[in-house]
């Protein structure tokens, strides 16, 4: 059975990443997919070797403001058609979506907002995540096998979250919030990390002042999750926990093809 790797990463600067490494991790974790969140930079922005990876197609998305955002996918199959949103002007501004379709999948790699600087903010990601669950929807009802990938920006459950009581109140673990990734997954979607692994502890983000890393005090929010049409075909969802460089780590999938 031929599989193919996809990973995805919220590298917080691609910049700052790039000088941490990155190209030699990228090189030895050979991934056929790697979707980038947070990349914080306009292609204009980024040296040659960056843009022009060997064996790989790239494809960025920024925001309109410089030194925000921004996501990337570096693709060794060259996809049908790339689309950099949903097209809603108010949120394809932010430079958080690319949509990338393949023979048999439709992949997204999405940075989804942050709610915690005030309560617009939260109102917007609510309304992103509303708009994000619409255009996936439709292209579900055609029959597409999607696959969705990104910093979601929230923890759903107890389990993915190492101080869920303290946080309950805090913008990332939110009962609204989480009662939306509910919604989510009621409407036919899976979570590809929980259809393998079902321990605590496991987490992608930690904060970076209080050092949490060190003691594993961290929130699970980087996630893959796959429509049901596509569940079969995922052989294994993991967290690559070890990886330095953001405040972020990658996680990834493994896809029969």
């Amino acid at each position: 059975m031929k599989t193919i790797k996809i990973l995805s990463w919220n590298v917080n600067g691609i910049r700052a990443v790039h000088k941490k490494g990155f190209l030699e991790w990228f090189a030895k974790t050979n991934p056929d997919i790697l979707c980038l969140q947070e990349t914080k930079a306009h292609e204009e922005q980024l040296p040659d070797e960056l843009k022009n990876i060997d064996s790989y197609t790239s494809y960025f998305c920024s925001g309109e403001r410089k030194g925000y955002s921004g996501v990337a996918i570096y693709t060794k199959e060259k996809p049908i058609s790339i689309k950099k949103g949903f097209g809603d002007k108010k949120f394809d501004g932010e430079g958080r979506i690319l949509i990338a379709e393949y023979t048999n999948f439709v992949l997204f790699n999405i940075y989804y907002p942050n709610g915690k600087a005030s309560a617009e903010r939260l109102q917007f990601k609510m309304e992103f995540y509303d708009a994000f669950l619409d255009y996936a929807n439709k292209l579900k009802k055609k029959g597409k096998k999607l696959i969705i990938c990104g910093d979601v920006n929230t923890a759903h459950k107890e389990i993915d979250i190492a101080r869920p009581k303290e946080n309950s109140t805090i913008s990332g673990f939110l009962p609204e919030e989480r009662a939306w990734i509910d919604k989510f997954i009621s409407n036919g979607y899976v979570d590809t990390f929980r259809m393998f692994n079902q321990e605590p502890n496991n987490y992608t983000w930690w904060d970076m002042v209080t050092r949490a890393r060190e003691r594993n005090v961290g929130w699970r929010i980087d996630y893959f999750y796959v429509s049901e049409n596509a569940k079969d075909d995922i052989k294994d969802a993991f967290i690559l926990s070890d990886v330095m460089g953001s405040d972020h780590c990658p996680i990834g999938i493994e896809k029969a093809v």
